[in-house]
């Protein structure tokens, strides 16, 4: 109407609508995340690799200088303990500092972790596009803005598209040419493990969807991490693992690869059976242990979901307690499939939905398969123990991370698989969003440091990387047992199988970071 809001006396006179803009929900939650004393502690517990990638990073930080860097290191070199020790740093001194991942659990090992995807809003399936779904007037937007460091791990994971997508969105939301908007940026990952791929067929698709052949890989300052600190107590167990992800002890023309007889189940006996392998990995799992985290350090790490949901099938029967059975109720979207098409959807198992028929046990470790409170932690690839199972509401507790102890209430949700060949029909299953993980599909643990690692090969691996990453969750050679079925050799071998390694993809990666 003409008149000024300053001659009402409404606001203070030092009030600023900046003020308000620097004070969103999303600034608040990051500026508020307590750094925990281990994380600054580890600072000076970093070896001569980490030390000096650490030091490299944080003077760019604190320069306001920008920096695009990529931390190369096999699996169990620490990655994540570098990580943590950045972040606590940044984070300690009241900046804002993002740490995010390729995958749920690894995003979840990281403080306030989220899958990358999901923190800048990437589109999944980028055929239509490859551009950040944020507004720049949004909150997140100006959240990102401020923030001092970006690190983004398993980013050789993702396809290229993904970080490109960032990589234009930081650009023109700082209204700068310079690579990342002049952000400074970590990717993080190692190339021995599993790399994007466009399409089942060649090797060439592989390198194609892959970060090294971006055009920001050149741009990318390498950072090298060398020792392994996983598996640092068993030096001959470290050299194998290297050979396994370079594929240097296979033959060339059929990628088998010998196992060591000390590390199969039954030192690889023909008799040797999936039951031998889950008494090895859980052997004490009839009875109800003190420790309710236990289980959480062990798993049988397999291929598929179909083998995955046999595992963990049979340890739900032998975990003590009294089942709990949930049913989801499938409703088609069309209501005209409803009746037809209703013992049909219940049938299906959709990757990254819940089961028609969930069974649970108090006690049971479980994971949650989608993002429901990510500034609590509860995000997709959530570790949880169950406590008590009503009708309605499962009542758990985080199991690992920063909120490990926290209780937390889940209730069923709708969820919408994919529609494609596989699931023609659309349709949506109401069902808690969590699932059983006495075991895990291979491509899940990454990141993960554990116990006792069990590898079911029911099926000869399929992907690049896939073994390696599956031997090196494990401390030493003694924590780790292979159990091999594949029936596709003309003399069955229980000592052999196939190791996937795509050689050209690290070559092109060494002579770059060179």
């Amino acid at each position: 109407m003409g008149k000024n809001i300053d001659s009402f006396g409404l606001l203070p006179n030092n009030f600023s609508f900046s003020d308000v803009e620097n004070q969103t929900r999303d600034v608040l939650a990051e500026k508020n995340i307590k750094v925990l004393e281990k994380d600054l502690n580890a600072i000076s517990l970093l070896n001569q690799n980490q030390r000096h990638a650490f030091e490299v990073i944080s003077k760019r930080v604190y320069e306001n200088k920008s920096g695009a860097f990529f931390v190369d290191g096999p699996g169990g070199t620490r990655k994540s303990f570098l990580y943590r020790a950045l972040l606590a740093d940044i984070r300690s001194k009241g900046y804002i500092a993002l740490a995010t991942a390729a995958s749920g659990i690894a995003a979840s090992i990281l403080p306030r972790g989220r899958i990358a995807h999901s923190r800048f809003k990437i589109p999944i399936d980028t055929s239509e596009g490859r551009a950040c779904k944020i507004s720049k007037q949004s909150s997140l937007a100006s959240m990102i803005k401020e923030c001092k460091l970006i690190i983004w791990d398993k980013a050789p994971m993702c396809k290229r598209s993904a970080i490109e997508a960032l990589n234009d969105f930081l650009r023109d939301l700082m209204n700068s040419d310079k690579i990342f908007g002049g952000k400074v940026i970590v990717l993080g990952g190692d190339f021995r493990q599993t790399l994007p791929v466009v399409r089942k067929g060649s090797q060439s698709e592989t390198i194609v969807a892959s970060l090294i052949n971006s055009p920001i890989w050149p741009a990318l300052e390498k950072l090298e991490l060398t020792q392994n600190m996983r598996a640092r107590f068993d030096p001959s167990f470290t050299d194998y693992l290297l050979r396994v992800g370079d594929g240097t002890d296979q033959a060339e023309d059929d990628s088998l690869i010998h196992l060591p007889s000390s590390i199969l189940v039954s030192n690889g006996s023909q008799n040797a059976s999936l039951h031998d392998l889950i008494d090895v990995v859980y052997p004490h799992i009839h009875y109800r242990s003190e420790n309710p985290a236990l289980p959480l350090n062990r798993a049988i790490l397999t291929i598929k979901n179909h083998f995955v949901n046999k595992v963990n099938d049979i340890l739900i029967d032998k975990f003590p307690g009294i089942a709990v059975e949930y049913l989801s109720f499938d409703r088609a979207l069309n209501p005209n499939n409803q009746v037809q098409y209703e013992d049909f959807l219940n049938s299906l198992s959709p990757s990254g939905l819940p089961p028609y028929k969930l069974i649970l046990k108090p006690g049971v470790p479980v994971i949650l398969l989608r993002n429901l409170d990510p500034t609590e932690s509860l995000c997709n690839g959530t570790r949880l123990i169950c406590k008590s199972l009503s009708k309605h509401v499962i009542h758990a507790q985080i199991a690992v991370g920063d909120f490990a102890g926290k209780d937390v209430f889940i209730h069923r949700i709708p969820l919408q698989p994919p529609t494609d060949e596989q699931y023609p029909i659309p349709y949506t299953r109401t069902q808690f969003p969590i699932c059983l993980c006495f075991a895990m599909i291979i491509n899940k643990a990454h990141g993960q440091t554990l116990d006792y690692v069990g590898i079911y090969l029911k099926e000869p691996v399929f992907s690049h990387g896939q073994l390696y990453i599956a031997l090196s969750r494990a401390k030493t050679a003694s924590q780790v047992k292979v159990l091999i079925q594949s029936p596709f050799f003309d003399k069955p071998r229980t000592d052999q199988t196939k190791n996937i390694v795509f050689k050209e993809v690290l070559e092109t990666s060494r002579i770059a970071a060179k």
